[in-house]
């Protein structure tokens, strides 16, 4: 039997009506029906979507070869049993709400065998509104790693894979995870390729966002999220090096997905569903050398995640809500005898004397003092620099007082009517420059 060129592996549950311009783009491929494969896993679909892939396997003998199985409750389980199946040199993975252009496999086939790639990553573009990072497919390049590509961004299994790699390494999705899981296949397979390339002069792969929000990462819970996030890690600490390849992939998910966790939607979940992601979050980042990679992320993102690796729920929870309500805390400028003029975010916790979390966490840049620091701070009646309305940062005294007295001690004392006349006057008095 001759050996087809590429597979296309298809994880089929409860698509449609988008599975059938998924068919329709493999059917019109222009690589031609004698050197592709599409094995389909109908993974208990009830919309359908299971006749739909016996129609046109029907209709198209030879191309499409159409398993049913019992729903597995994720994507992983079916995949893994499609690239089971698969024959061809290369295996392609395509989402069942997804599709390719007429040329796709044609052009990944001719492009991975003058390169000799074990991975190619074919041009993505989004539809619907759904985001696909395009850092990546700046340019065409036969060669791109970790370290001078954005390769740390392009984690999903929508590209052309050496199947001869796969095999080698026994590679296979994880069938615990309800989302990710195809994220560290991903990151063995590119960390054990010899070779990964980009094809980006073609827009080969179109993905989908639903109009119901259905596509499996929109429906992952948080605590999912958290597991998918930790299985990642993993793989990158038993393979990837030391530096800057290592540093990459933390950087990706410590900047992004786990940012994602600590934010206004945290709120809305149960105490004790809160609490159990805030554990999940601050043992990713002990355990996985977040800390080692807080200079490449935003300031509300390692602020959030240091919260969260010590314990400082209740501060997390105040500072995400502080946000929800007023947007970026007001910004504090100093000029360091150093001779360098430091920017800081002035949240709650800055300079607290009970988070005791360092300064670095919260500086948003510095320069050379060379001229006088031109004012940041909000300018009269609370406004902010371009007008928005917000409280203005603390004071001299209003630090020294947050330095000095354990965060959860002024809260208790903010409700009393003395201490508030007392805070006003204080608040005030900065206003003014110390003048009465």
């Amino acid at each position: 039997m001759t050996v087809p060129d590429v597979t296309v592996v298809i994880a089929v549950y409860n698509t449609m009506p988008y599975l059938t311009a998924c068919l329709d783009s493999l059917v019109r491929q222009t690589i031609g029906p004698a050197r592709m494969e599409v094995v389909a896993v109908d993974d208990g679909s009830t919309d359908g979507g299971g006749e739909l892939l016996d129609a046109y396997a029907a209709r198209h003998p030879g191309l499409f070869q159409v398993v049913h199985q019992a729903n597995s409750g994720g994507p992983a389980a079916p995949t893994n049993r499609g690239l089971a199946l698969a024959r061809g040199r290369y295996v392609l993975f395509l989402g069942a709400d997804d599709w390719l252009g007429d040329e796709a496999l044609a052009r990944m086939v001719a492009a991975a065998d003058d390169w000799g790639s074990d991975i190619l990553i074919p041009k993505q573009v989004g539809v619907n509104g759904r985001l696909v990072p395009q850092g990546i497919f700046d340019v065409t390049a036969a060669s791109v790693g970790f370290e001078d590509s954005a390769l740390a961004w392009a984690l999903a299994d929508t590209k052309l894979f050496r199947l001869d790699l796969v095999r080698r390494h026994n590679l296979a999705r994880k069938e615990e995870l309800k989302v990710y899981s195809d994220q560290p296949f991903t990151l063995a397979a590119c960390l054990r390729a010899r070779r990964i390339s980009v094809l980006a002069d073609y827009d080969h792969y179109f993905l989908v966002l639903r109009e119901d929000r259905g596509n499996v990462t929109q429906r992952a819970g948080a605590l999912d999220r958290v597991r998918g996030v930790a299985a990642v890690q993993w793989v990158a600490a038993e393979l990837a090096a030391p530096g800057g390849q290592l540093d990459a992939i933390r950087a990706r998910h410590f900047g992004w997905e786990v940012p994602q966790l600590l934010q206004e939607g945290l709120l809305a979940l149960d105490a004790g569903l809160r609490e159990q992601v805030c554990d999940g979050v601050g043992e990713l980042v002990r355990q996985f050398g977040a800390r080692e990679v807080y200079h490449r992320l935003a300031v509300p993102d390692r602020v959030r995640l240091e919260l969260a690796a010590t314990g400082r729920y209740e501060e997390l929870r105040e500072l995400i809500a502080y946000e929800a309500e007023h947007g970026p805390p007001p910004v504090v400028t100093e000029d360091g005898a150093d001779g360098v003029r430091r920017r800081y975010a002035a949240y709650q916790v800055f300079r607290d004397g009970a988070s005791g979390l360092a300064d670095e966490l919260f500086l948003l840049g510095e320069e050379r003092a060379e001229t006088p620091a031109e004012p940041e701070a909000p300018g009269p009646a609370g406004l902010r620099p371009g007008g928005e309305a917000g409280p203005p940062p603390p004071n001299r005294v209003q630090r020294l007082w947050r330095g000095a007295v354990p965060v959860r001690v002024r809260r208790r004392l903010r409700g009393h009517p003395v201490w508030r006349r007392l805070a006003d006057a204080v608040a005030a008095d900065g206003r003014n420059g110390g003048r009465r």
